[in-house]
């Protein structure tokens, strides 16, 4: 099974990608990728831009690389209750992407993080809602609360509840997938 994932965050400490490389890692695949949208540069999204220029390369980069995945793992910032601009940004330019809507109906797990008690669950009711539209099942979906107190960066999950959880959301996804 190939895993692709990554943050929707340009942050270079971004606890959404510590999220999402940690959780890469505990599905003990060999062909696991972790990305960083920083290393995928695009001007804003803009038809006029689109029409002048065309899809950027970085874009059908990435698009393609979605494109040969089996899972999506995607652990989204939440700004200001939304998806983070970076995020956004790329999200509007994969749907541009001919022959797909966006994520070319790779499974995704879905997941957030933030420093308050809500963990990203605003973006993630926003994303589980729409991506099924670009092309996106979103098959699980994963929050973790208070960030600080619930992550270790050597250690991982702390908080047992929440470790048991992601464990048995992630035991669910491989078995879905390899059935």
């Amino acid at each position: 099974m190939k895993i692709t994932a990554f943050a929707g965050s340009n942050s270079k400490n971004s606890i959404n990608k510590q999220l999402v490389t940690h959780t890469a890692h505990l599905f003990q695949e060999q062909a696991t990728q972790v990305l960083d949208l920083n290393d995928f540069e695009m001007p804003l999204y803009g038809i006029d831009l689109e029409n002048e220029y065309g899809i950027p390369k970085s874009v059908i980069d990435f698009s393609n690389i979605l494109k040969e995945s089996d899972l999506l793992i995607i652990s989204l910032a939440e700004h200001n209750g939304a998806y983070a601009t970076v995020f956004k940004n790329l999200f509007d330019w994969l749907s541009r992407v001919e022959g797909t809507k966006g994520f070319h109906n790779k499974p995704i797990f879905l997941m957030a993080t933030s420093p308050g008690a809500r963990g990203g669950s605003s973006v993630l009711e926003i994303a589980k809602g729409r991506f099924p539209y670009n092309d996106g099942p979103v098959i699980d979906t994963f929050s973790l609360p208070s960030f600080s107190s619930n992550f270790n960066s050597e250690t991982g999950i702390t908080d047992t509840a929440l470790k048991a959880e992601l464990d048995a959301k992630i035991k669910n996804i491989k078995t879905q997938l390899n059935s």
